[in-house]
């Protein structure tokens, strides 16, 4: 997993990718064969810029020289490593410092693999590469792996049983799955030394690039061809993506079926209420709110069920470390006196106050871009009317499409920097950070144009006014024209929400797929092309027959771009809220993301089988930060709906842009009770959903139920009931020699004992007990018998 090409002058970065294979491959070919029991492999490749000087205009040596140059260098650190090259006797004579650093590290690596029982294969990968490929050393090793972490987690209260001892015994009954296999094989490889890992990331060794496992082809081309033929997923195909890509991406695709689902009922009621009472409708509204109420909490209670089905809940408390976390100093843990690196958190909270100011450039920076291009484009379609009026319309879009990726690239990299700030211990801690920062741009980036359509276009149109004087005079001072430009009375146009809701849901939706899946698969077929013609007339890579296809595909993998799971919750979470938000302005928008998600559900998967290299199958037990992002869109949503209803309805009785100030506050009202009603109709939802008990929740209840009856097996040896009974004769013993001489000894007890133990000598066992009871029973009922016919009181007495 190093590489062995060393860098040049100027500071460069060698890339190492590793992959692991699946365990059971259906119907191998031969090259697979060889690597049927789960290698992984590993890439290090060489970002190479020429020598020199740096200038500001460079001639870049020809390909043929620059793959020559890069061949010669990587011949001389291979050598003795299963790479049979021919070395030049100068290589050999004068080797250079940077290719025995490379070679120095290529060395250590693999000594550091195989000391933590990962056995090793090397092969040789693009022209400035590496493949490495690993695998566990023994089937034992692996056992041994299996129990420790399986072990681990019971004692985090992630299982609710212990693991069996018997280590062979509990592989069978719980085998294990390739994701499961996969993660620990990436935990040896990533895990610190001082963890028995060997401690390889891409941050400690300066030629790892990344680390990633291989796709399995046949089950890849199985799984969208299954997909491709069914309309609805069931839980079986969830648990499969979850066996084989591991608990967070089977999440994902969890989330998304039930999003699907649920999606039906907007989709039905939107497209009756577009029909039969339009925009604007308020049952509408108070239809999507109560939906987005009862989605959020099924949503809660099914990631619990999952959770528990899938035997991950509570997997989030197991921190993984952050490799980048920088502490200041050590100190000694209150409740298990060991070292603890600490960084202070007064520190961090001063650091995270910055998020304040860093909401306020979103704010500023994004919203005025969005007020500025919005004002312009209305000024050029509604009120402008003059030559080229129908190109100068697309010059909003432009400025748009060009500024936002900018100004979002900049305010994300000032988001990334401030999360390093705040230095985070570990990597969820990290994660859902940087996640809360990209939803505040997400948000201004998505909705922004929206919310100004409507609660200032519709309703106050009039306060434009002066605006759109601005791009009168200022197109005017631009054209140096002393004629005023041609204009037509400007009117609100209240179809202009449904435009651009048209847009985010359709449109959007198809470009957004395009970049996804079907752009990303042509580049990379180009590219893969071009590097086949390019290589045509240079020395082909001598690969044994049996394994050149095999090496062919891990080569192509290598190009891939990671798969990264937030992406597609984050394009989930945006159109959630669109429906939140804003679809009760355009009540087909539920139709409309009903037929994306269908589509989106088999793309997804395209994307992972096709377009990314595959993904290291990390556990969670939910989706994250992304459940609060939806629970406050939720919220929001039910205010924006009766704030768009109360401010726009009036638009279609000819009251467009005259909002007065009563209609504001009659605006705020509405807002308030719409919280109010969403907030009750929340608990009420929430109460009624927790007197069901879910199948994961009785489950839970279930295998600690049994957790607790084993283990009184386990320690009493039989039932506590059956140990209770007292000493004595029971009701069976017979009259014995034996019996004759206990009860004499019971006697002299009596006589001589403590008065406690006297008084737990009256009884000499349970019939004893029993005839003495019933003894005393007559005797009452006797004493009141008698009591009862005695002469009755005179009632003077």
């Amino acid at each position: 997993m190093a590489s062995c090409s060393p860098p040049f002058n100027r500071p460069k970065r060698l890339h190492l990718d590793v992959y692991n294979l699946s365990l059971f491959l259906p119907q191998p070919s031969v090259a697979d064969e060889l690597y049927a029991p789960g290698p992984i492999s590993s890439r290090a490749t060489q970002n190479v810029e020429p020598e020199g000087p740096v200038r500001q205009e460079r001639r870049w040596p020809q390909p043929g020289q620059l793959r020559r140059r890069l061949r010669y260098l990587l011949q001389g650190a291979a050598k003795g490593y299963a790479l049979p090259r021919i070395q030049s006797e100068r290589s050999r004579a004068h080797p250079s410092p940077e290719r025995a650093e490379a070679e120095a590290s290529f060395v250590q690596l693999v000594q550091a693999l195989t000391h933590v029982g990962l056995a090793t294969e090397v092969r040789n990968g693009e022209e400035n590469s590496l493949l490495i490929f690993v695998k566990i050393v023994s089937q034992d090793l692996l056992a041994r792996q299996v129990y420790r972490a399986r072990l681990q987690d019971w004692l985090h209260g992630v299982r609710t049983s212990e693991p069996e001892t018997d280590i062979s015994q509990s592989l069978k009954d719980e085998p294990v799955t390739e994701a499961e296999h996969l993660r620990l094989v990436y935990q040896m490889i990533a895990r610190p030394e001082n963890e028995g890992g060997a401690g390889i990331t891409e941050t400690r060794w300066k030629y790892v690039d990344g680390v990633f496992p291989v796709h399995d082809q046949a089950f890849n081309k199985a799984w969208i061809q299954k997909w491709s033929q069914k309309y609805l997923l069931d839980q079986a195909d969830i648990d499969e993506i979850r066996n084989k890509f591991g608990e967070n991406v089977a999440f994902y695709f969890a989330f998304l079926r039930s999003y699907f689902c649920f999606l039906v009922f907007p989709s039905i009621f939107g497209f009756t209420a577009w029909l039969l009472m339009g925009q604007f409708a308020y049952l509408y509204a108070l239809g999507c709110g109560l939906w987005s109420v009862v989605f959020f909490e099924y949503w809660k209670q099914k990631e619990v069920d999952l959770s528990v089905q899938w035997g991950v809940r509570g997997v989030s408390s197991i921190q993984y470390p952050r490799p980048e976390f920088k502490w200041e100093f050590e100190t000694e843990d209150a409740v298990t006196g060991e070292p603890k690196r600490v960084y202070p958190q007064i520190k961090r909270i001063q650091t995270q106050l910055l998020q304040i100011p860093f909401a306020f450039a979103c704010v500023l920076v994004l919203g005025g871009l969005v007020v500025i291009c919005n004002s312009l484009e209305i000024f050029i379609n509604e009120v402008y009317d003059g030559p080229f009026k129908q190109y100068l319309a697309f010059v909003p879009t432009v400025l748009l499409v060009v500024f936002t990726p900018t100004f979002s690239a900049v305010l994300m990299s000032a988001a990334n920097a401030l999360t390093e700030r705040e230095n985070y211990e570990t990597m969820d801690s990290y994660n859902a950070a940087l996640i809360q920062k990209q939803f505040v741009l997400n948000f201004m980036t998505s909705y922004m144009a929206l919310l100004f359509t409507a609660f200032v276009y519709i309703p106050f149109g009039n306060i434009l006014v002066p605006i759109l004087d601005f791009w009168r005079t200022t197109a005017q001072t631009i054209t140096f024209s002393q004629r005023p430009l041609p204009t037509q009375k400007f009117q609100i146009n209240p179809q202009r929400i449904s435009s651009q809701m048209f847009y985010f849901t359709v449109t959007a939706q198809i470009v957004n797929f395009a970049t996804e899946v079907v752009v990303p698969y042509v580049i990379h077929k180009a590219f893969a092309k071009a590097k086949e013609f390019q290589g045509k007339g240079a020395a082909q890579t001598q690969d044994h027959a049996e394994e050149a296809e095999f090496l062919k595909r891990v080569r192509d993998e290598c190009r891939l771009e990671v798969y990264d799971v937030t992406g597609d919750y984050r394009e989930m979470v945006m159109q959630y809220g669109y429906l939140s938000l804003f679809s009760v302005a355009w009540p087909l928008a539920a139709c409309c993301f009903l037929v994306n998600n269908c589509v989106e559900l088999r793309s997804d998967a395209l994307k992972i089988a096709i377009s990314c290299k595959r993904p290291i199958p990390w556990r969670s037990d939910s989706i994250g930060p992304w459940l609060t992002a939806i629970g406050f869109l939720s919220w929001l949503g039910s205010i924006t709906s009766a704030a768009i209803v109360y401010l726009c309805s009036g638009t279609r009785n000819g009251a467009r842009g005259l909002a007065s100030p009563v209609t504001a506050w009659g605006g705020l009202l509405s807002v308030l009770l719409a919280e109010h009603f969403y907030l009750l109709v929340q608990l009420a939802v929430r109460y009624v959903m927790s007197r069901f008990e879910s199948p994961g929740l009785q489950q839970e209840r279930k295998d600690r139920y049994l957790m607790k009856k084993r283990m009184l097996q386990e320690n009493l040896g039989q039932d506590v009931s059956e140990k209770a009974s007292a000493p004595g004769v029971a009701a069976t013993e017979k009259i014995s020699r034996a019996a004759l001489e206990e009860e004499a000894r019971a006697a002299s007890i009596r006589s001589q004992g403590s008065p406690e133990e006297m008084f737990w000598q009256r009884q000499r066992g349970m019939d004893e007990t029993i005839q003495v009871g019933r003894r005393l029973i007559e005797e009452g009922a006797a004493e009141g018998k008698m009591t009862r016919s005695g002469p009755e009181p005179s009632p003077r007495a």
